[in-house]
Order: C-alpha cells, then sequence, then structure tokens
C-alpha cells in the first residue's frame, strides 16, 4: 500500500504542478506581466514545486535526509537519463552558444552547493546565500534578455510573440481561478502522501530516507523534464533539452535547497559527502563534454548516461 501511496502522491504532485503553472502564467499574462518574465520566474519555479513541497515537508516531518536526497537525485537523474533517454529516440546537436553561459551559471551554482555542504549542515546562512545567488543568475537572465531584445526591433517583435509553457489566450478567469485553487491544494497534499509513504517504505525495507530521496523520490520528481527533454528531441531542440535540464539543476541546488534551508536545518550526512554529492558534481562535468566541445549526445552516449545512472542507482542501494 506505501507503494500505492507513493505513486498516487507523486501523481498529485505532477499534476497539480502542472495545473498551479497553467493558472499562474495565464493570471500573470492577464495582468499585463511580460511573456519573458513569466517564462523565467512562474514556470521555472512552477515546473520545481512538487521537489521544493517535497522537502519543505520532509523537514516538518522530521527527515530532512528525504529532502537533501532528493535534489541530488535529482539532479544526477537530470544529466544521466533525462539527457539519456530522449538521445536513445535522437541524436542531441549542441550547436547554441547560449547554453555554454548557462551550463558554467550551473557548475558555479554545484561548486557553491558543495562548498556549503562541506560546513555539515545546510542552515539559515546557507539559505540566504543560496538564494542570493539565484537571484543574482535571475537578474543576469532577465538583464541579457532585455538587451538582446533591445539589439533589432525585429527580435524584439518576434520575442513578443514567443510563446510561454502553459500560456492560453483564451482561458477564461473563472477557469484561471480554478486551475490556482488546485494547485495550491493538491501540492502540499501531494507532497505530504509522498514522504510519509517514502518514508514508511525506507523503514520497512532497512534502508535511510536519503536513500529514498536519491532514487524513488528523485526520479519521480524528474518525470517533468524527462517528459519535456523526450518532446525537445522528437522535435530536433536539443537547446530547449539542455536548457531544460540546466535550468532545473541550478534552482534545485540554489531555490529548493535555499528555502529549505530557512525552512529547518538540513544536516549532510557522511555517505553524502563521501559519494553522492560527487557523482553529481562527475555528471556535471561530464555535461560540459558535450556543451563546452560541441559534442553531439547521440544513440551511443545516449545507452552510455542511461546504463551510468542504472549502475549510480544499484550502487546506491547496495
Amino acid at each position: 500500500m506505501d507503494f500505492i501511496s507513493a505513486i498516487a502522491g507523486l501523481v498529485l504532485l505532477l499534476v497539480a504542478g502542472d495545473m498551479l503553472v497553467r493558472g499562474a502564467v495565464n493570471l500573470s499574462l492577464r495582468l499585463g506581466v511580460p511573456a519573458l518574465i513569466v517564462s523565467l520566474t512562474i514556470v521555472a519555479f512552477g515546473t520545481s514545486a512538487p521537489e521544493l513541497l517535497i522537502s519543505v515537508s520532509a523537514i516538518a516531518e522530521g527527515v530532512p535526509g528525504l529532502a537533501l536526497g532528493n535534489v541530488i537525485g535529482s539532479n544526477t537523474a537530470n544529466i544521466l537519463l533525462v539527457l539519456g533517454i530522449p538521445a536513445l529516440i535522437s541524436t542531441l546537436h549542441v550547436i547554441d552558444n547560449s547554453t555554454r553561459a548557462s551550463y558554467l551559471q550551473m557548475i558555479g551554482a554545484s561548486v557553491l552547493f558543495i562548498l556549503l555542504a562541506m560546513r555539515g549542515t545546510f542552515d539559515w546562512i546557507s539559505g540566504i546565500v543560496l538564494l542570493l545567488a539565484l537571484f543574482a543568475m535571475l537578474a543576469h537572465a532577465v538583464y541579457l534578455a532585455r538587451c538582446h531584445r533591445s539589439a533589432s526591433k525585429a527580435e524584439a517583435a518576434e520575442m513578443e510573440e514567443e510563446e510561454v509553457e502553459g500560456a492560453d489566450p483564451g482561458m477564461p478567469w473563472w477557469k484561471i481561478v480554478i486551475f490556482l485553487m488546485l494547485g495550491l491544494i493538491g501540492l502540499p497534499l501531494g507532497a505530504e502522501i509522498l514522504v510519509d509513504a517514502s518514508t514508511n517504505i525506507a523503514r520497512a525495507y532497512g534502508v535511510s530516507e536519503t536513500v529514498i530521496g536519491l532514487t524513488l523520490v528523485a526520479l519521480g520528481t524528474s518525470l517533468p523534464e524527462l517528459a519535456t527533454t523526450v518532446m525537445a528531441a522528437l522535435r530536433k531542440q536539443a537547446d530547449v533539452a539542455f536548457g531544460n535540464v540546466i535550468g532545473s539543476n541550478m534552482f534545485n541546488l540554489l531555490g529548493i535547497i535555499g528555502v529549505s534551508s530557512l525552512v529547518g536545518t538540513l544536516p549532510v550526512e557522511p555517505e553524502l559527502m563521501d559519494f553522492d554529492i560527487w557523482v553529481m558534481l562527475g555528471c556535471s562535468v561530464l555535461l560540459g563534454v558535450f556543451v563546452l566541445r560541441r559534442i553531439d549526445i547521440t544513440r551511443l552516449w545516449g545507452v552510455v548516461l542511461s546504463t551510468l545512472y542504472i549502475l549510480y542507482v544499484l550502487a546506491v542501494l547496495n
């Protein structure tokens, strides 16, 4: 029953997160917020809402290891699995320089995260540092986007018409309100169900909550990123795939752990510092081989990345 409850909680989280994004996006656009700002903030934050709610709920339930394991495991899965599986469908071609700048920011976020983890705990000081770094990155992204828009009126007009994920110009007000209400109710409920079920599974099988966070919960919360990346691969939009993974990893490290550290203290377990954090960093460095050297992720590389993830999960469970 705990496995069924965990799956039900995960499904509720994903559905509620999607509803919250759709409601918030359309409300913001109706209120005149520029599409660019909506894309950089509401969509980015909304799609990571399940991970955030899980982390906060885990702290409230007294299992902070689940929160930290979820973020570290999600970042590892995002690189090895979320890029590996789509590469089995279609080669991901690395052609855009803008991905390189975002990648370097992700590496910076990873290094900052590890340095703070070496303190042995993520407390309110760590939370403030991480959130300041997130704010700086978002401000820099907005600044670059505005500079790019002002470079050409034609480009500006084209970007104004860009589609925003979840946007529906014809959505009535009552539907926007319903989406927001269902999202705000479903997210905390789904998070509580998933955290409780995951904790029971961990105790029943004699493994730590951190291990459950690194595997079951991390894999589940990476499903939205996997779905987005698979669609990008089918549409031959490699930059969307890379951007999705890089952006999600940065927000996981800076935003989710930043907010969670303000809610409660997250102790860093020795096994995380001895193995999992370094695997996460190694995967991030491996991604740089493709991004910085513009090496396409072919089907062969897709097999390699997916296999590495399977080996990682087996290592964690043993």
